[in-house]
């Protein structure tokens, strides 16, 4: 029993860590408590991803459509994501600081085919899928080397704001946030504000950790823009309850004269 709490604790915890916490009974060492939160927190991310773009999907498939989904920016924010995780997976950081862009990975591709699907592209659906896999497999299969994959990761950076950019313009010209999921465009903030600790404690790379705080900030973008139009309808004006609920007396009244 020991040796498996050990064990288990290890996942958390340096070794240096485990003997100041159970060795030397010191609970109140400030480097370990960085680093124990950092890891618990970086397992409850990934944790977390592997549900955040579920109320996407189920959205999406609820109403049988992508309607004021901007694909383009999808297909930008799976390059951004799926950048990242090549860099980060190549370079061998722990997975508790990369994980959850393997799920998120997966889900937005399947929100792209989606899109894609419901919008009557069954052709470039297929073609998309089979070249997602392919460039997946050649930024993580050994046939990139990490200068270039590095080189990747700074170009990243711009396509993070292009892809939230791009929706909140959509968002904007639409009067509306359409069909868009409020649950996941939440976690995805607050996800990505986390990882901006979790990286410096774990990464140090600040190339990893400009793109989380940049990714942040333009989450934070589509956030206030759901807050904003939280009350809006699908032709982009905003609902009434009051006014909606006076109009209805007065065609009863109407009725009854």
């Amino acid at each position: 029993m020991a040796a498996l709490f050990r064990t288990l604790a290890l996942q958390l915890i340096s070794q240096k860590c485990y003997e100041t916490y159970f060795y030397e009974n010191n609970f109140f060492d400030v480097a370990c408590f960085k680093g124990l939160l950092s890891k618990t927190l970086g397992y409850g991310i990934v944790a977390g991803s592997l549900f955040v773009k579920v109320p996407q999907i189920l959205k999406i498939l609820s109403n049988k459509s992508g309607a004021g989904i901007n694909i383009f920016a999808v297909f930008l924010e799976l390059t951004a994501i799926t950048l990242n995780l090549s860099y980060s997976f190549v370079k061998g950081f722990p997975f508790s600081s990369w994980g959850d862009v393997s799920f998120l990975a997966v889900q937005t591709a399947v929100i792209a085919a989606l899109v894609l699907h419901y919008s009557g592209k069954f052709i470039p659906m297929v073609v998309f899928l089979v070249a997602y896999v392919a460039a997946s497999y050649t930024l993580m299969g050994g046939l990139t080397s990490i200068d270039v994959l590095w080189s990747l990761q700074v170009l990243n950076i711009p396509i993070v704001i292009a892809g939230k950019m791009s929706q909140a313009w959509t968002n904007y010209s639409n009067g509306n946030t359409g069909q868009l999921s409020a649950v996941t465009c939440f976690m995805l903030f607050f996800g990505s504000a986390a990882r901006v600790f979790t990286s410096i404690q774990e990464t140090g790379d600040s190339l990893i950790i400009l793109t989380y705080i940049l990714s942040t900030l333009s989450n934070g973008v589509i956030v206030a823009q759901l807050l904003y139009y939280w009350n809006v309808g699908a032709g982009g004006k905003k609902i009434n309850q009051k006014s909606k609920q006076t109009k209805t007396a007065k065609t009863k009244a109407k009725k009854a004269d």
